[in-house]
């Protein structure tokens, strides 16, 4: 029987400390990687986005938000998909868009993740974030990247 890690819980006090977890994990995903963001409108998926893509590109570069193209695409040293879901009507648009192939090759950022339906990637890395106070909190389910939750616990205040 496989055990599945219990979600990480973070704090996140400020937008600067949104962008320090959007960095972080720029610095550690790989081709393959897909992380989904959810939470209601404002509260920092595009954000965090945004911190992890500059964080892999290595450069400060505009980054839009999809809301209105649904794909931005980056070329870093691995092709970097950022897909903003929320107008899509059906998980079958997905298709369309080629999200399907890049989950294989790209890392994939996925906001509104739940408009991809039957289409979800297998271990994929779940991002649900609140708006708390002054902050957010973040629930981060790793699957079993126990890389992942390592570093984690080592870069930032940790609550299992």
């Amino acid at each position: 029987m496989t055990h599945t890690p219990a979600p990480v819980i973070l704090h996140l006090a400020d937008a600067d400390e949104t962008a320090r977890l959007g960095s972080w994990f720029g610095q550690r995903l790989s081709a393959g990687d897909c992380l989904l963001l959810e939470g209601q409108i404002g509260a920092g998926k595009s954000h965090l986005a945004r911190a992890l893509i500059r964080a892999r590109l290595g450069r400060e570069e505009d980054v839009p938000s999809p809301t209105f193209t649904l794909v931005q695409t980056y070329q870093a040293d691995v092709e970097i998909w950022h897909a903003d879901l929320y107008r899509l009507s059906h998980p079958d648009e997905v298709l369309e868009l080629g999200l399907e192939t890049a989950f294989d090759d790209a890392i994939c950022l996925v906001e509104w993740p739940d408009r991809l339906g039957r289409h979800l990637p297998k271990g994929a890395i779940r991002a649900t974030i609140s708006l708390c106070d002054e902050g957010r909190d973040v629930m981060l389910d790793m699957g079993n990247r126990a890389d992942l939750i390592a570093g984690l616990e080592q870069e930032f205040a940790v609550h299992a």
